[in-house]
């Protein structure tokens, strides 16, 4: 899967991206969500993330403070820039992640790098256990 994940994302696959975390999530055993309420909360699926990124040795930065805010995780790669926001659809709307990305200028942080930023918006379901929210745009 590491192998896989640095193919996807050195060629801006977002749609192979999607894919590839949904089945990271389908492969979570169904017992570990049990009587543990961890996945209610955006937190656990931004650190499933995390984790694949930080395994390959990427430039990353969680929390990254800006202005206006915080964005959940900024990953520097392949001199590209790509922003993150993760949420979960049962505690905001649909949408509301990119959104975020969009409103708070969270791009702005960047612009100086002279690279390509992406704005990717991450929504989870915790009824569903799953990705079903994956919207990217190219920050102008």
């Amino acid at each position: 899967h590491r192998i896989r994940l640095l193919e996807l994302l050195r060629a801006n696959n977002f749609s192979g991206l999607q894919q590839l975390f949904a089945s990271f999530f389908a492969s979570i055993p169904h017992d570990w969500y049990r009587n543990n309420p961890i996945a209610h909360y955006e937190g656990y699926y931004a650190s499933v993330f995390y984790s694949h990124f930080a395994a390959l040795g990427l430039d990353i930065v969680v929390e990254d403070t800006t202005h206006h805010g915080r964005i959940d995780m900024a990953v520097i790669f392949n001199a590209h820039v790509y922003l993150f926001e993760f949420k979960v659809v049962e505690l905001v709307p649909e949408g509301h992640a990119l959104e975020q990305l969009k409103e708070k200028g969270y791009g702005e942080k960047y612009k100086s790098r002279n690279e390509p930023i992406y704005l990717v918006g991450v929504e989870f379901s915790k009824d569903n256990r799953s990705v079903v929210g994956f919207e990217v745009e190219k920050f102008a």
